[in-house]
């Protein structure tokens, strides 16, 4: 049988290893402060604890192509700034991915590569 005082501090070291990798993630990865749908020029907006700004088109993300206006201005932002959610859309995206320029899993990006390498834009 295990003795229940190495689990628990097995378990304390386990946490405390925990919170210290949690704080110095939100010291050094990028964190949004605030995120919006900007009608005008049809595009998401994303403001950077660091000052900088991000912004894409949402029709290059997945779960949010071919959205509503009103749904997708209905973006909130996780506890930690670390990620994006539409509650309406089911969409989730992660800030450290977006800035990556991932829009989506690895078949939605194979598929929007596609459909720009066929576009007559490039």
């Amino acid at each position: 049988m295990v003795d229940p005082t190495i689990e628990n501090l097995a378990f304390q070291r386990q946490f405390e290893q925990a919170e210290i990798a949690a704080t110095q993630a939100n010291l050094t990865e990028p964190r949004v402060v605030s995120a919006y749908y900007d009608l005008d020029t049809g595009l998401i907006i994303l403001r950077l604890r660091s000052g900088a700004i991000f912004s894409f088109p949402p029709d290059i993300a997945q779960g949010l192509a071919a959205a509503k206006p009103e749904d997708l201005a209905q973006v909130e932002i996780t506890p930690l700034g670390d990620g994006l959610h539409w509650e309406a859309l089911d969409a989730d995206l992660s800030v450290a991915g977006l800035l990556a320029g991932v829009f989506g899993t690895h078949r939605w990006m194979a598929e929007l590569e596609n459909f720009q390498q066929g576009s007559p834009h490039e």
